[in-house]
C-alpha cells in the first residue's frame, strides 16, 4: 500500500466507528479499498462468518498492512519464527496449537496468578500517587499485562521487558510505515526478543516447569516418533512462534484494553463517580467498555469457496475483515449502542471473538481491568482527564488504544 493508502487507512483506523456505521446500513456488505476487504459489521453476520472457519479460513488473519522491507527480512531471518500459529490456522492444526493454551489460560491458572497480579497493580499505581498527574500507557497499562503473562508462561522478571519491547516492535514493523532504517531497527528488537524466548524453549524442554512455556514445548515435542535430545531447530522456530503470538496477545491486547476504558470512563464523569461510589458495578463496567470500543477490533478471513453472506456474493478468496468492534456497536444486539453506559444489563458482545478461535486469554484480561479499576476507583476518585492533552487514538485496528492517556488528580 502506498504512502496515500496509508494515510487514509490511518483516518479509517483512528476513528472506524461512522464507517462501521455505513456498513451497517447498507444493503449487502461494503467493500472499503483502505482495508482491502469487504466488511463485516452487523453483528449476526460477523457470529456467521464466527462459527463457520471451513467457509471462511483464518489464514492471514494478521496479514500485514505494510510489507517488510529486505533488508529487515535479512534481520529476521537471524531470528526465530515464522512458523503457524493459532489465530492464523483452522482445524486440526488450529486445536492442536490451541490446546495448550486453552491448559495454560484455564480458570485455576488464572486463579493462581491473581494474587501476583493484584501485587504488581497495587505497586505500579503506588508509583505516581503523590505525583498529582500520570501518562497511564507507560507508567502502567504497558507494564501491567506483560508481568502478568510473563508470569504466566514463565519467564524470569529480568526478561519482560526485552520479550515485551519485542511485541511492541513487531506491531509497529507490520502494521505502521517506517523508514527502512527503522524496520531495520524493528526487527533487531524483535529477534533479541526471540532469542530470550528461544532460550526458554530450550531450557524448558530440557527441564520442564509448571508454567505454560513447558506445555508449549511439550506439545510441539509430543510426537512418540521424534529422537529423543535437544528439540531440533524447526521445533524451536514453531515453540517461539506460539510463545511469541501468545505474549504479544497476552500483553497488547489487554494494554490497550485498560487504556481505553479508563478513557471512555472519564469522558464520562458521572460513570466514573458511580463507579467509584459502588465498586460493585466495576464487572459491568469491563462489559461496556469492551462492547463499546474493543481493544482488538477485528481480524481477516478468506472465503474458501464461492458462497453468499448478508446477501453479497463473494467469490473464493475473498478477504473480509470481520469487525468485533463494528459488531458491538449494532443496535438490533445492543439498544442505544453509541451510548456508553455501565448500567445497561447484561449482554452478549464479541469483544473476545466467537466460535472456535474465540480468545482463550478472556478471563485474564477480564481480571487485569477489573484489578486496575478497583485500584484507581479506590486510591485515586478524583481522577480526570488531562484538559492539556487531547487524547489521540492510534491508528490501528488490532490494539485500539489511546498513544498516551494524561490523567490528573
Amino acid at each position: 500500500m502506498d504512502r496515500t493508502g496509508l494515510g487514509r487507512l490511518d483516518d479509517v483506523q483512528r476513528d472506524p466507528y461512522p464507517l462501521y456505521g455505513r456498513a451497517r446500513a447498507a444493503e449487502g456488505l461494503l467493500h472499503v479499498p483502505e482495508l482491502d476487504a469487504w466488511l463485516v459489521a452487523r453483528d449476526n453476520d460477523v457470529r456467521e462468518v464466527l462459527r463457520r472457519p471451513e467457509d471462511f479460513s483464518s489464514v492471514g488473519a494478521l496479514r500485514p498492512d505494510v510489507m517488510p522491507s529486505p533488508a529487515a527480512f535479512a534481520v529476521l531471518a537471524t531470528g526465530f519464527g515464522g512458523r503457524p500459529v493459532v489465530v492464523g490456522t483452522d482445524g486440526e492444526e488450529h486445536q492442536r496449537l490451541r490446546a495448550p493454551l486453552v491448559r495454560g489460560l484455564s480458570p485455576a491458572r488464572v486463579a493462581a496468578v491473581l494474587p501476583y497480579a493484584a501485587e504488581r497493580a497495587a505497586a505500579l499505581v503506588e508509583e505516581f500517587t503523590e505525583d498529582g498527574r500520570v501518562e497511564l500507557m507507560a507508567a502502567y497499562a504497558r507494564r501491567l499485562p506483560g508481568e502478568v503473562v510473563g508470569r504466566i508462561v514463565g519467564l524470569d522478571p529480568a526478561d519482560v521487558p526485552a520479550v515485551v519491547h519485542g511485541g511492541h516492535r513487531a506491531e509497529e514493523l507490520l502494521f505502521r510505515p517506517l523508514t527502512e532504517n527503522e524496520q531495520i531497527a524493528a526487527a533487531q528488537d524483535m529477534v533479541a526478543g526471540q532469542h530470550v524466548l528461544d532460550r526458554y524453549a530450550r531450557e524448558r524442554h530440557a527441564d520442564p516447569r509448571e508454567d505454560l512455556c513447558s506445555e508449549i514445548v511439550a506439545s510441539v515435542a509430543a510426537s512418540p516418533d521424534r529422537p529423543t535430545g535437544e528439540l531440533t531447530l524447526d521445533e524451536r522456530h514453531e515453540v517461539v512462534s506460539h510463545l511469541q503470538n501468545l505474549v504479544i496477545a497476552g500483553h497488547l491486547t489487554t494494554t490497550a484494553l485498560i487504556g481505553t476504558t479508563v478513557l471512555h470512563l472519564l469522558r464520562h464523569p458521572a460513570q466514573w463517580d458511580l463507579l467509584c461510589a459502588e465498586p460493585e458495578q466495576i464487572p459491568a463496567a469491563v462489559e461496556e467498555a469492551a462492547r463499546y470500543d474493543t481493544a482488538l477490533q477485528g481480524f481477516r478471513r478468506v472465503t474458501t469457496r464461492p458462497l453468499n453472506l448478508s446477501n453479497t456474493e463473494l467469490p473464493a478468496g475473498a478477504s473480509l475483515f470481520v469487525a468485533f468492534g463494528a459488531a458491538g456497536r449494532d443496535g438490533a444486539r445492543h439498544p442505544r449502542p453509541d451510548e456508553f453506559d455501565i448500567t445497561r444489563p447484561p449482554g452478549r458482545h464479541l469483544a473476545f471473538g466467537h466460535g472456535p478461535h474465540a480468545c482463550p486469554g478472556a478471563q485474564l484480561a477480564r481480571e487485569q481491568l477489573r484489578l486496575t479499576l478497583s485500584e484507581l476507583t479506590r486510591r485515586l476518585p478524583g481522577l480526570r482527564l488531562a484538559k492539556d492533552r487531547p487524547v489521540v487514538m492510534r491508528p490501528t485496528m488490532i490494539h485500539r488504544s489511546p498513544q498516551e492517556l494524561h490523567l490528573t488528580w
